[in-house]
């Protein structure tokens, strides 16, 4: 189901190869198709999550939401506006969690310890994340913690949960991909440049709702393990 599973030591050489194979993985997959050939490596996949699996979820993020927040130390990330949306942590454990994580991490073909546990997101109208990179930033005082807890971030896995009247886009400007809401489709995009160093143009923002509520479940993998026990 899964790659090798001898353990991965990180680093550019073993990031690339990471991102080759689930590329390979992906390309070889009928239900996967290539979004953003040529800027950076990326993959949709409709209909990945059926109607009960994406209510399941929404029902999740509704009962635990929270404000989101930024992992920066970029004080214009901290203003109000760059990211309003709500967040929560699924329980990982919980079956039908870990049921949908394994289900994710089969399709790309990495170890599940290696990911990061799935965060549910909400966007009410006017809610927005703007442009960012999901990959850490190498010369943030956070990336010391980061090391220790699975060093850096490779694939992102993103479903979304339920169809967006107006707005709400995910927006990758300088790949040239712009993404609509729609019930069950799961995108998934390499963070990492075929030479394994994080590639600026994974640049991407969830453009604002405008009418509707938008419903999303993000999984981060990361080149090491993340989980401990």
């Amino acid at each position: 189901m899964f790659g090798s599973t001898k353990p991965a030591q990180g680093g550019p050489k073993e990031r690339a190869k990471v991102g080759r194979e689930v590329a390979a993985r992906l390309d070889a997959n009928p239900n996967a198709q290539a979004a953003m050939v040529g800027a950076a490596r990326g993959y949709y996949y409709l209909d990945f999550l059926d109607a009960t699996d994406c209510q399941i979820l929404i029902d999740l993020i509704d009962a635990d939401r929270r404000p989101s927040t930024v992992l920066s130390d970029r004080a214009e990330q901290d203003d109000y506006g760059f990211r309003t949306s709500d967040s929560c942590d699924l329980d990982r454990w919980a079956p039908d969690v870990e049921r949908i994580d394994t289900r994710i991490a089969a399709l790309l073909g990495i170890e599940p310890r290696k990911g990061e546990t799935i965060q549910g997101q909400r966007y009410a109208p006017g809610q927005q994340f703007r442009a960012h990179h999901d990959y850490f930033h190498e010369t943030q005082k956070y990336w010391e913690d980061m090391k220790k807890a699975g060093g850096q971030r490779t694939w992102t896995a993103m479903i979304y949960l339920n169809d967006v009247e107006e707005g709400g886009a995910t927006w990758f400007p300088q790949a040239g991909l712009r993404v609509a809401p729609r019930r069950g489709l799961l995108l998934a995009w390499d963070n990492m440049d075929a030479d394994g160093k994080p590639n600026p143009l994974t640049l991407h923002e969830g453009m604002p709702v405008v009418k509707g509520v938008k419903y999303i479940v993000t999984k981060w993998f990361r080149e090491r393990d993340w989980l401990t026990h």
